[in-house]
């Protein structure tokens, strides 16, 4: 059963609205971790990471990436160690400070995120396959004024 057949008729628009939102998001985003799984034989959190390597060019430092993606610099320091060993990512020395590292793509890191990220666009276009262009539209508008207004009031 998921989230949204918690819902009943009784419930306000709203949150049935809300459970109707985070089913799908729940849904597509076990897709996506299928997919990486069968296709790369990685995690979701291993391509968060090199996600966000990848818009860094020169790299960032482990409390950086930690707060990026919202998990703790543990779980961070391990996935990096993971990478690392397999030659997707690197640790550089940061000048003046040597207790910081910046961790970067190697070449093979870019080069197999790459093709991660296209298939990852792929899935995600796939996902919404049941909507056309205009209720594409229609529905980034209507949710970007959700986001607007939780800005606003926060």
């Amino acid at each position: 059963m998921d989230l949204e057949a918690r819902a009943h008729s009784e419930h306000p628009d709203e949150l049935r609205l809300w459970l109707r939102l985070l089913t799908c998001t729940q849904l597509i985003e076990k897709h996506l971790r299928t997919e990486l799984r069968l296709q790369f034989d990685t995690t979701l959190p291993r391509f968060d990471l090199m996600a966000q390597l990848e818009r860094a060019e020169g790299g960032l430092r482990m409390n950086e990436l930690s707060r990026r993606m919202m998990v703790t610099g543990g779980n961070v320091t391990g996935i990096t160690d993971q990478l690392e060993a397999e030659g997707l990512v690197e640790r550089v020395e940061v000048q003046g400070d040597r207790r910081a590292f910046q961790v970067r793509l190697t070449a093979k890191g870019r080069r197999q995120f790459n093709a991660m990220a296209q298939a990852h666009e792929g899935w995600i276009v796939d996902a919404f396959a049941g909507l056309d262009a205009a209720e594409i539209k229609t529905l980034r508008n209507l949710l970007g004024k959700v986001k607007e207004h939780f800005q606003e009031t926060a």
